[in-house]
């Protein structure tokens, strides 16, 4: 007996798109660049601190900067991708990062170079959030989504650790600020790859972000990021650590206290659900 033919009025929504496996080329190439980013810079701070008249304790801030930034706002990235649309976020994020890294690969100053590196961080934060959550929408399929999710997360590992051995070599033949402005073609490269990715399916939430819930939110991590880049130089029982992880703490339990209460609002969405 012979199987029924399938129904023509099926969806064709819920086929696979057979773009997606390019998708996840495009997303998990937007990772390498976030993690290479986060360490390709450790190899050339000798380079940068002599370049740019740096003190020796403010050296530490071409990196905290930029991870402060980041662990800070992923948060809050992630419910702006909800509000916005994931895909738009992305190519917005890829644009900024790009901007942002050749602003720090052209700082004329120390200061310069930390802001710069700032921005970097919070765009990194759009699209660790926003690629993330394409990987999940953009494979339907269970087994799928397990391989691309391993395939996303091995390639920001690769990322990290090529960072290491990328930032020696161009320190070396064409100076630190190239450890910066290499990022600029590969974002370039991810943005013209996302014309070819499926649209996102995703529907966008309503509603307003919950501003106090991302301040709370926000500053609770923000200083707790902060607190762990400083104990390495100044130990965990400092007073300045010790405050700011209080503080952080103190933030967080705030949050989650308000979320109780933002979550039963019909008018504003609360920052995490």
């Amino acid at each position: 007996m012979h199987a029924p033919p399938p129904s023509p009025s099926a969806p064709q929504e819920q086929l696979p798109d057979p773009r997606r496996w390019w998708a996840l080329c495009v997303l998990g190439l937007a990772q390498l660049v976030i993690l290479l980013d986060s360490t390709i810079v450790n190899v050339a701070l000798l380079s940068m601190q002599t370049e740019l008249g740096m003190a020796d304790g403010d050296r530490p801030w071409v990196v905290t900067s930029y991870t402060v930034a980041f662990g800070g706002l992923l948060l809050l990235a992630g419910r702006i991708a909800d509000h916005a649309g994931r895909k738009r976020v992305f190519a917005s994020g890829l644009l900024g990062f790009a901007v942002a890294s050749a602003a720090a690969g052209a700082a004329p100053t120390a200061h310069a170079l930390f802001a710069a590196r700032a921005v970097q961080g919070a765009f990194a934060a759009l699209l660790a959030a926003s690629a993330l959550a394409l990987v999940a929408t953009t494979f339907t399929d269970l087994r799928e989504r397990r391989k691309a999710i391993a395939v996303f997360g091995a390639l920001g590992g690769a990322g990290a650790s090529l960072g290491v051995v990328l930032g020696g070599l161009l320190t070396q033949w064409f100076g630190w600020r190239w450890c910066l402005l290499v990022n600029v073609p590969i974002a370039l490269l991810a943005l013209l790859g996302t014309l070819g990715t499926p649209r996102d399916r995703a529907q966008r939430l309503t509603g307003r972000i919950d501003i106090a819930g991302a301040v709370l939110g926000c500053g609770g991590l923000t200083a707790l990021v902060y607190a762990c880049s400083q104990a390495e130089a100044h130990g965990w029982t400092s007073p300045g650590v010790l405050g700011v992880l209080l503080a952080g703490a103190a933030l967080l339990t705030a949050f989650a206290w308000w979320q109780t209460r933002a979550a039963a609002s019909p008018h504003c969405w609360p920052v995490v659900h």
